[in-house]
């Protein structure tokens, strides 16, 4: 039975070594992009926020070293940038985490933390929220899942931040590469109660709960026949390798991506090295 206090992909985390260049590249890119976020002290970590509906992207630095954010720095050591872990929406993050903890895990949190957010009319506020996350070692392809739960999504989904240049207005899938796509899409189907399903090129997908973003879990081969012609370098064989992104307007995003953009079949892709670790593809929709 799924779970009832989780629902689907909440937001993709990509961690990156500098968080505000990281920001700009983003911008260049055609994104319109958050004011930069800190958070809680003991999290040691600020943050940046691509704001679609109903999920979002969060570009994700390490301010200071905690005990909290040490996982995030041994995947900066060992990985490089990228996509690092994606979080789920918490209808209840305290009930959710006894959810997994009867099915025989033990959560990490529930952890309460916020940050301050400048809304658009110059008053500042706070972004609060509270996050529990599976057990670090139960990362399936290598990334980790968390859920978050908002408690002040007015200051989080916040409609000036909402619009694109690019014209991108929410994630399709997360592709998450590895050697072995049925073993790790079997894995996260025990985690979140959803069955895997094999695709027409042998990548195994799981939904990840109502009209929010699959999982999808593939070789880089796979990957590469995906998205011809866009260079894959830097993804490592396993690990979080990839976002579709809705768009509204392929010409628009042509226009905003200008010669970063590459045509991919019927996507327009930017390759990893021009986006922080991360293969970016807008499809139509």
């Amino acid at each position: 039975m799924a779970l009832k206090n989780v629902i689907g992909i909440d937001h993709a985390v990509v961690m990156v070594k500098d968080l505000d260049k990281a920001a700009e590249n983003y911008k260049r890119l055609g994104f319109t992009v958050s004011p930069r976020g800190t958070h809680s002290a003991h999290m040691g970590t600020g943050n940046y926020t691509i704001m679609f509906d109903p999920d979002y992207m969060e570009l994700l630095g390490v301010l200071a070293p905690t005990e909290q954010n040490a996982p995030a720095r041994a995947f900066l050591d060992t990985r490089g940038e990228g996509i690092e872990r994606i979080a789920f929406t918490a209808v209840d993050s305290a009930a959710g985490a006894e959810e997994i903890r009867v099915r025989g895990l033990t959560p990490i949190g529930p952890t309460d933390f916020e940050r301050p957010v400048t809304l658009p009319n110059g008053t500042v506020s706070a972004a609060k929220f509270r996050t529990f996350m599976w057990p670090t070692e139960e990362a399936p392809g290598g990334v980790r899942i968390f859920a978050c739960q908002h408690k002040t999504r007015e200051t989080v989904w916040i409609p000036e931040l909402m619009a694109h240049a690019n014209a991108a207005k929410r994630i399709k899938q997360a592709l998450i590469a590895t050697p072995d796509p049925a073993k790790e899409a079997s894995h996260l189907s025990r985690l979140i109660d959803r069955a895997p399903k094999t695709e027409a090129d042998g990548a195994a997908s799981v939904a990840s709960g109502g009209d929010r973003a699959d999982f999808v879990y593939l070789t880089l081969d796979q990957l590469s026949r995906r998205y011809p012609g866009v260079t894959l370098a830097g993804l490592s064989e396993r690990g979080g390798a990839a976002l579709v992104l809705v768009s509204s307007d392929l010409a628009a995003t042509e226009r905003a991506l200008g010669s970063t953009g590459l045509r991919s079949g019927p996507a327009i892709c930017v390759p990893p090295a021009k986006a922080n670790g991360t293969l970016l593809a807008f499809v139509a929709g």
